[in-house]
């Protein structure tokens, strides 16, 4: 979990560098392309073992968790500072917890639900304040990140459900097979292949192949096997740590985070812990 917190939580100045010279689409696109081409490499042979009826779980989840995500974070980065994006990434664990529920028969204790409704209002005050703090800065787009932590939860109990039997390298090279194709005709819509774009864009590429390959491909690897030693409420509880990390190299960067910031971001977190202390319990 440190490790994955590590590679995550860098993942968000990378996604901002990266959008210097790219567009929202083509980080997205190039993201996922980088990442298959990587895991193509080391994992292809792994796919074997994948079953018919595992197969749609695996498509369902390479474009819940990975493909719609991917453009929803490059949006966001683009948009917003890349530490409040990672703040509320922290919903992951509570949408978890909900989706879980919802859909996949998990029970929950009283005390997670009340984390779930501190952690709603942590993330809403935290839009809210980030508005009227950040005027210059488009706030609709941090929706985009509360839409794809839902997509994450549903990924993280599709994975504890039916698919805890695959390898965790297998279960992401077969998402990024799914996806693959998908994302090359987004990038064909856009105007990277040009000879003279590409040049320009040179720096941008290098941090999109640093996110593809440890940020992407790596990482994702690591959260599949977390997944499967452990329960969908922690291991989706990286996010907890994930802020910390990208908080340190977004202010490195120049950014800054107002204490009413902080203050959401931190009922968020409270939010997470409750969840995961009821489950304890």
């Amino acid at each position: 979990m440190i490790v994955l917190a590590l590679i995550w939580g860098s993942s968000f100045i990378l996604m901002k560098k990266a959008l210097i010279g790219l567009s929202p689409v083509q980080v997205g696109a190039l993201r996922i392309i980088f990442t298959a081409l990587t895991l193509f490499i080391v994992g292809l042979k792994n796919i074997l073992a994948i079953t018919k009826k595992q197969w749609f779980y695996i498509s369902v989840t390479a474009f819940l968790g990975t493909f719609f995500p991917a453009f929803l974070f490059a949006y966001a980065v683009d948009s917003i500072d890349s530490s409040i994006v990672s703040i509320l990434n922290s919903l992951t664990p509570l949408n978890t917890l909900l989706i879980g529920a919802m859909f996949f028969q998990y029970s929950f204790l009283r005390k997670q639900f009340l984390g779930v409704i501190i952690g709603l209002i942590g993330a809403s005050l935290l839009i809210l304040k980030g508005s009227d703090l950040n005027p210059d800065q488009n706030y609709f787009y941090a929706l985009f990140i509360v839409l794809a932590s839902v997509g994450y939860a549903f990924n993280v109990n599709i994975l504890k459900k039916h698919l805890d039997d695959l390898s965790a390298l297998t279960i992401t090279t077969g998402n990024f097979i799914v996806i693959f194709i998908p994302a090359l005709i987004v990038l064909f819509t856009t105007d990277f292949f040009d000879w003279e774009y590409i040049e320009s864009a040179r720096s941008s590429l290098f941090y999109l192949l640093l996110l593809a390959v440890f940020g992407t491909a790596t990482a994702k690897t690591f959260f599949n096997k977390l997944v499967q030693v452990s329960s969908p409420i922690f291991s989706s509880s990286v996010t907890y740590l994930i802020p910390v990390v990208a908080i340190f190299w977004g202010v490195m960067d120049g950014e800054s985070i107002h204490l009413d910031q902080f203050l959401a971001g931190s009922l968020i977190l409270l939010g997470v812990y409750l969840t995961n202390k009821g489950k304890k319990s």
